[in-house]
């Protein structure tokens, strides 16, 4: 059993060179094929990376994505490779500082696209329902109450921002003219089968998989890839099924917590973010690896 690591706001490895950067992902080269992703601890809210860590919030997140991207093999490849740490790392002071947060994945041309998919209304779908009685230009039924779930799940793609910019809506023809119909629909279709599957199960283990966005890749042949992450509470809203009411947002176990506490404060949404209060940052923790719990064990 690997050692919980400490808390975890920024990775450094001296034999390998970092090529990316994100909200909460270190990201190294190895080779040509191949590259290590560090979930750290970082959290972000409001497209804003906060000062404090989230103990235990990395290793949380790569075991939920490992959990998926073995469970989802029937529906899309995933990028995970079956490269042993120690082979890639040979500091062992560094291995050990990543050895529960860390993956091995394929290097693939990433897709330019979110390929967001929402089972409930809530978030910024609510905010757009409210305003045009559509989502990102999906027409609905009127009267829906916020936290509705609705009739079928939604596809609403969205374009991925740089770190510290906000993500942006689009249509599903816009997907059509960055990537081509045929892998645009491809996409689509792969979205909405891993969303159901995962919904269907995760209401098994008591919690609603409200949204989510996923990431995908493609290799040298075109052939389509799950990536980044899967299913976890950094990229999905998880609500239990036991307080679920519509009508208002529920309590969750992903970083909304974080984000109420946020709109609470005369902060402009704008880096840097605010120190979060130890109370936040213990009950965020928790929070995270109760929806890893409820999923996994």
């Amino acid at each position: 059993m690997t050692q919980p690591s400490p808390p975890l706001l920024e990775s450094r490895l001296s034999g390998l060179t970092r090529i990316h950067q994100g909200k909460v992902r270190d990201v190294y080269a190895i080779d040509e094929r191949s590259m290590l992703i560090v979930t750290t601890d970082r959290l972000s809210a409001f497209d804003v990376v906060l000062p404090n860590p989230i103990p235990g919030k990395g290793a949380v997140l790569t075991r939920i994505s490992r959990f998926w991207f073995d469970r989802t093999k029937h529906i899309v490849p995933n990028h995970i490779l079956d490269i042993p740490l120690q082979s890639v790392v040979k500091d062992p002071a560094e291995r050990a500082a990543i050895a529960d947060r860390s993956m091995i994945v394929q290097r693939l041309k990433a897709l330019p696209i979110e390929a967001v998919v929402r089972g409930y209304l809530i978030g910024s779908g609510w905010k757009d329902y409210q305003q045009t009685g559509k989502v990102c230009g999906i027409e609905l039924p009127p009267g829906l109450r916020q936290a509705d779930r609705l009739s079928e799940p939604l596809y609403t793609p969205a374009t991925k921002a740089e770190l510290g910019e906000h993500d942006e809506n689009i249509d599903f023809e816009r997907t059509v003219a960055l990537i081509g119909r045929g892998l645009a629909e491809q996409v689509r279709a792969t979205a909405l089968a891993l969303y159901q599957f995962a919904a269907e199960y995760a209401r098994t283990r008591g919690i609603i998989i409200a949204d989510t966005k996923f990431e995908f890749g493609v290799d040298d042949a075109g052939h389509l890839t799950l990536i980044d992450e899967a299913l976890t509470p950094d990229s999905s809203r998880f609500w239990p099924t036991d307080t679920y009411r519509p009508g208002s947002s529920p309590p969750s176990f992903d970083k909304q917590f974080v984000r109420d506490y946020l709109e609470t404060l005369t902060w402009d949404k704008r880096a840097p973010g605010p120190n979060l209060p130890d109370e936040v940052v213990q009950k965020t923790a928790e929070k995270y690896a109760e929806a890893e719990r409820r999923l996994t064990t």
